[in-house]
């Protein structure tokens, strides 16, 4: 019987794998780098991989000028007024949040014992400072996920201590949902049950209702892998991209959705051609060339479209996403890597393959 369950579990793989292989060894010549006909991909004037920022999804300049003077001088007054500058209501300041956190994160991990010392410093000389508070909270989760496995006592432990300083720098600014997107994740590792995890979605919604990151968040506990259903992670992103206002980012949701599902082997052949994948696909398309230039969360649709575009063999679709988001590749699905740039940098070289094999060419990408 087991001899049996190989052959078929062989010929599956067979039927799986061998027609993917043949697809793009017909569509794409592969080459040795360095080799004359080898896919370049600095010739379109994309960023090496070794100097890509692994930081953040998309430039500002701003944050990335103050992070510098932090951890080069170990002073958080530049955080604390670049925050202090930041709006409430949009995205920026989420996002802001985020990368003081995990810029000190990294730091203890580097360093520890001592990496990070600016951020104990800030929240003890300034414990009423807002932007503090929720650096601090996030900080903490950060490092609940990055040091501890979940469901451990350890990764409780932490995780109860950030939900107690979300509760504190969500009373030093009222108006704020930042306080409350982090504790999202503290409610997924803790297992919040619904009705206590709609508590704080109700709060997030009241203050900022078309938050593109408090939505990314929730949708994490409503996915299968953790508090919800394949079902229920669609069901959350449909109506959100349903209601979604002209303009805005939400109606790329659903390919959000359809990424924390996908397979670990696509037994569907062209799984990347189904129904369901090019409609979500269609959506963050159609979200992207509607939304602000400026909008700070465009990035991170544009990255995951790279993956999708790549795998589902739409080279020149992915090479223009490409073109506005190189140089930076701190969002999914790269961070999902030990080694986002380099993650990001074989989907890179796929696509220019991909494209120069159908015909593209630096001089007939669209900037």
């Amino acid at each position: 019987m087991e001899i049996l369950w190989f052959l078929f579990a062989v010929g599956l793989i067979a039927v799986v794998v061998v027609p993917w292989l043949t697809r793009r060894r017909a569509g794409i010549r592969l080459a040795e780098p360095g080799a004359p006909d080898a896919a370049d991909p600095g010739a379109y004037g994309f960023v090496r991989q070794e100097q890509l920022d692994v930081r953040m999804p998309g430039p500002d300049q701003d944050l990335v000028d103050v992070l510098d003077v932090v951890q080069r001088t170990q002073d958080w007054r530049a955080a604390s007024q670049l925050l202090a500058g930041t709006g409430k209501e949009g995205e920026v300041r989420w996002q802001r949040v985020q990368a003081f956190a995990g810029a000190a994160s990294l730091e203890l991990q580097q360093r520890p014992g001592a990496g990070g010392a600016w951020l104990r410093a800030w929240r003890a000389e300034q414990p009423k400072d807002a932007g503090g508070a929720a650096v601090h909270a996030e900080f903490l989760v950060q490092q609940a996920w990055r040091s501890s496995s979940a469901g451990t006592d350890d990764f409780r432990i932490i995780l109860e201590e950030a939900r107690t300083v979300c509760g504190e720098a969500a009373l030093l600014a009222p108006g704020d949902p930042v306080p409350y997107i982090v504790e999202l994740a503290v409610a997924r590792g803790l297992g919040y049950s619904p009705e206590q995890f709609d508590q704080v979605w109700a709060k997030i919604i009241d203050r900022a209702p078309h938050h593109m990151g408090a939505h990314l968040a929730a949708l994490h506990y409503w996915c299968e892998k953790w508090h919800g259903s394949r079902k229920d992670a669609d069901q959350f992103a449909t109506a959100a991209a349903a209601r979604a206002p002209q303009g805005s980012l939400l109606a790329a949701l659903p390919l959000f959705a359809v990424f924390e599902h996908l397979p670990e082997i696509a037994l569907v052949r062209d799984f990347y051609a189904t129904e369901v994948v090019a409609r979500a696909m269609e959506g963050a398309l159609y979200a992207v060339h509607s939304a602000r230039p400026d909008d700070p969360m465009l990035a991170h649709v544009r990255h995951l479209l790279v993956h999708f575009l790549v795998r589902a063999e739409r080279w020149s679709e992915a090479m223009h996403q490409l073109v506005h988001v190189d140089g930076h590749v701190g969002a999914l699905p790269w961070t999902l890597s030990e080694d986002p740039a380099a993650e990001y940098a074989v989907y890179r070289a796929l696509a220019v393959a991909g494209y120069e094999a159908n015909g593209g060419s630096p001089a007939t990408l669209p900037r």
